[in-house]
């Protein structure tokens, strides 16, 4: 019995030195997230890198709500799906009515619909004017001189860095601008 708990506290004792032998290495070994590397044993650790910012991790479903989809369609819709925008160059954040068609891709316009665009940045201005050529784009007041409906079903806007397309597209009935100027006043004070 005595060999027995003489073999345990032996174990128990090499635990506590791998353990204490781990924990000061990892102090002298630098980390990815530091910002400079650590000299030693004894250096004291670098400040940590701060995580991005919640602006940092913007998307187009970062600026509107199923419910602001919803009252602009007219009812109820699904959560918004992030799906590619070819058109605008950037993520769309897509909500889906009850008659939307099977399968849903948000990759592409659907009907009963809602497929909200925003392209932050630089190249905000070129996929804006790039659209605007493709288009028979009639001008919109009220969003300052850098608004167009695509005489389709999209309102596109110019704020700032900010590039915003709105598509609004009801199951079997035609778009209506009306639709796409109420949520687009509702996402612009969010840019």
């Amino acid at each position: 019995m005595r060999r027995r708990s003489v073999a345990i506290s032996a174990m128990a004792g090499c635990a506590v030195i791998l353990l204490a032998a781990c924990a000061s290495s990892s102090s002298s070994v630098p980390s990815s997230s530091s910002s400079a590397p650590a000299t030693g044993p004894t250096a004291a650790p670098a400040p940590p890198v701060r995580a991005p910012a919640a602006a940092d991790n913007f998307d187009s479903c970062s600026v509107v709500t199923s419910a602001e989809a919803a009252s602009a369609l007219g009812q109820a819709v699904t959560s918004g799906v992030l799906g590619q925008a070819t058109i605008e160059g950037g993520l769309a954040c897509v909500f889906y009515g009850p008659s939307a068609p099977t399968p849903r891709d948000p990759n592409e316009s659907q009907a009963d619909s809602v497929r909200v665009v925003v392209v932050r940045g630089p190249k905000a201005l070129t996929w804006y004017q790039d659209y605007k050529s493709r288009v028979s784009a009639q001008p919109e007041s009220g969003y300052g001189d850098q608004a167009y409906y695509d005489d389709y079903a999209s309102l596109s806007i110019l704020k700032g860095v900010y590039y915003l397309r709105v598509a609004v597209i009801p199951a079997g009935a035609p778009p209506s601008l009306t639709a796409e100027e109420q949520l687009a006043r509702a996402i612009l004070p969010k840019l």
